[in-house]
């Protein structure tokens, strides 16, 4: 059976300050895309993986079903695995059933989610030869765990999939790459999946269905602030925007105000006035060119070893071990 372990003891007060500093800055109101995954947001995320607009997940999966063997040839034994951000896990089985034909294998995910964790422990915990031990954590957080409990011969592959590196704007992704390296040894790797522009069109429909489950995965958000934090925010009062920045080369999500309102939220001692059309950006999704990540590997601490890419969705994983 996995053990899961909190890190945080208090949960609450962390979110509701991250909310009030997130509302309250000025010009662009955020709040963080990591607080879209409590347990019905991780469902709905799942429930978007399997949309025909959604083809993220499914060109992984190619990857990891056809090249799992290839990705950990070259990983001297014993191997630890620690995935950041697991989710349910469904895309790390191919990877934990390589390495289990060859050794017992300890598996760490690690998940800011309860309920993600529990689904992989549903999803994986009938692979044997694989211990799981999941960690309630953020990633760096969570890595520290996981490479403080390795043994001495092990090998360290770290688990970064679904371009959620894609989450953070350039400058920050480096940080969280040499972050990551840090607690790292020679020789260790990460398999970082990364994924690339697109035809605008096909971009935005990715986040913008028109079943409007993404609509809701963003909206929930807001549900959430309101069932934790005692919110008072009126969900039919904001809609679900998608923009492409193409310089930037990221997609943004947004909620929309569509009319002018006051929204109180008693557990962060926090209101805010939203101005018709005035956002709250939720998530920002960046977009990637496959031959750019060997020259960020190199200057995040690491050597891009090989690439694998999807061709009907164009998708790298990218295999990066620690110089």
């Amino acid at each position: 059976m996995m053990r899961v372990h909190t890190v945080h003891t208090d949960v609450l007060r962390e979110f509701a300050e991250a909310v009030s500093d997130s509302l309250g800055k000025v010009g662009q109101r955020e709040l963080p895309s990591m607080y879209l995954y409590d347990e019905l947001g991780t469902a709905l995320f799942e429930a978007i993986t399997v949309l025909p607009e959604y083809g993220l997940t499914r060109a992984e999966l190619r990857l990891l079903s056809r090249h799992a063997a290839a990705m950990i040839e070259h990983l001297p034994p014993p191997v630890a695995v620690v995935e950041l951000g697991s989710g349910s896990g469904r895309k790390t089985r191919w990877i934990l059933e390589a390495l289990a034909d060859r050794e017992p294998v300890t598996y760490f995910p690690i998940d800011v989610s309860a309920a993600a964790l529990l689904k992989c422990r549903q999803e994986l915990g009938n692979l044997g030869s694989v211990s799981m031990v999941g960690l309630e954590s953020s990633y760096l957080e969570g890595l520290q765990e996981a490479a403080a409990r390795r043994r001495p011969d092990q090998t360290l592959l770290v688990l970064f999939l679904g371009s959620s590196i894609g989450n953070f704007d350039p400058p920050a992704a480096e940080n969280v790459l040499r972050d990551i390296r840090r607690h790292l040894k020679p020789g260790d790797a990460l398999l970082l999946g990364t994924d690339a522009e697109k035809s605008v069109g096909e971009m935005l429909s990715a986040y913008d269905d028109p079943t409007g489950v993404t609509a809701a995965f963003n909206l929930n958000l807001l549900a959430r602030i309101n069932r934790e934090l005692g919110g008072d925010f009126i969900l039919r009062n904001f809609e679900h925007d998608v923009r492409y920045e193409e310089k930037k080369r990221r997609i943004e999500m947004h909620l929309r105000s569509t009319r002018n309102q006051t929204v109180s939220i008693p557990a962060a001692d926090f209101a805010c006035t939203f101005r018709e059309g005035e956002t709250i950006w939720t998530e920002a999704c960046y977009k990637f060119r496959v031959e750019d990540i060997p020259a960020l590997a190199r200057r995040t601490g690491f050597h891009c070893e090989a690439q694998w890419i999807d061709a009907e969705w164009t998708f790298a994983e990218n295999l990066l071990t620690a110089d």
